[in-house]
């Protein structure tokens, strides 16, 4: 018995009784194989070829193998165009630079007009631009010269021109651009001094100094402790919770609960207890009487008042979030008559 079928042209059998599976390509002019003669008469009249029986091929596979993967990574782009960003709660100027691969100064360089070189001033919601590059973001008015907004900002005029994503002709003349008053100019690598916000050297022979920065303001001369010219870690917390020092930041910002204790982180006197109209919040500082200063800013509540003397280590107040800030912290600041404004770390650790 014979069991026979036809798919796509060619016509298969099967032999029941012979235990063989032939195949027979219709038209062909010449067999594949020998053809068998089947025992069968009606096997006889399919005119079916013999498949030659299953011989497994052995090759060499040595060497390195190719892994099968179906996913093709595309190397990403460099960006040319001016992005923006929405600031949720939580973020920095450090983190956000992070995130896209910048420094700290280019988010800040280009969104004065939001920040206003203030990295406590970010809040949530706020739109940034964020630069393909670093340098800044300058925004042309009536009557600019290309090179003397180059040189503002420490560049060559063709560093401006070159750059793709500002849409500049190379045959642009210098002198008369014809550049649109309110065009935003990405200027790589440019750089420019950071508008101060910070707190003035405030003094006990003369905390009225600092009268501009708020109602916490100081007015009377004071006498009382000296420090003892090392420091202490000023709260619980011994990790950083956004903004490190820099140029732009003069302090740091380290990690805290709401209502955390906040010490004194040698011993003074009180010139400056209460609230700072500059983005500080509630604010303590400290004069030391050797030349130095400390300040603890975005407090929840102030504990001390004006002329007091306080030691090291006692508690002036609670780590808070008031002012410009995004989440509890303790903002801390060092400065010397020496020195000047220092990094925290040089002089205190956890």
């Amino acid at each position: 018995m014979v069991a026979a079928f036809a798919v796509l042209g060619s016509v298969f059998a099967i032999g029941s009784q012979t235990g063989w599976i032939s195949v027979r390509a219709e038209g062909s002019t010449h067999d594949v194989v020998e053809e068998q003669q089947a025992t069968d008469p009606e096997e006889q009249n399919l005119n079916t070829t013999l498949l030659p029986a299953f011989q497994p091929e052995t090759r060499d596979f040595s060497g390195v193998q190719r892994s099968i993967d179906i996913h093709t990574e595309i190397p990403d782009r460099p960006r040319m165009d001016v992005i923006t960003y929405s600031v949720s709660v939580g973020d920095t100027i450090f983190g956000i630079a992070d995130r896209f691969g910048l420094k700290p100064e280019t988010v800040l360089w280009g969104n004065y007009d939001v920040l206003q070189d203030d990295p406590h001033s970010l809040r949530p919601g706020q739109e940034l631009n964020i630069l393909p590059v670093d340098g800044t973001y300058y925004v042309w008015s009536e009557g600019d010269r290309l090179e003397v907004v180059a040189a503002f900002f420490g560049v060559d005029p063709q560093e401006i021109i070159d750059w793709p994503g500002n849409e500049l002709s190379p045959d642009i003349d210098f002198d008369n651009p014809e550049i649109a008053a309110g065009t935003a100019l990405v200027v790589p690598d440019g750089r420019r001094e950071f508008v101060s916000w910070q707190a003035p050297r405030i003094t006990r022979s003369n905390p009225a100094v600092a009268r501009i920065a708020g109602p916490g303001a100081c007015g009377s001369i004071y006498d009382g402790p000296v420090g003892e010219g090392f420091f202490v870690w000023p709260t619980t917390a011994t990790f950083l919770s956004g903004n490190n020092y820099s140029s732009f930041h003069p302090g740091i910002d380290i990690a805290g609960s709401m209502g955390n204790a906040i010490f004194a982180s040698a011993s003074g006197v009180v010139v400056y207890a209460g609230w700072n109209d500059y983005g500080y919040g509630y604010m303590a500082v400290i004069d030391h009487g050797d030349g130095w200063q400390t300040l603890y800013a975005h407090m929840s509540q102030v504990n001390v008042s004006c002329g007091q003397g306080v030691f090291q280590g006692s508690v002036i107040g609670g780590v808070g979030s008031s002012g410009n800030s995004t989440g509890a912290h303790l903002h801390f600041e060092m400065q010397s008559d020496v020195y000047g404004k220092v990094n925290p770390y040089d002089f205190v650790s956890p």
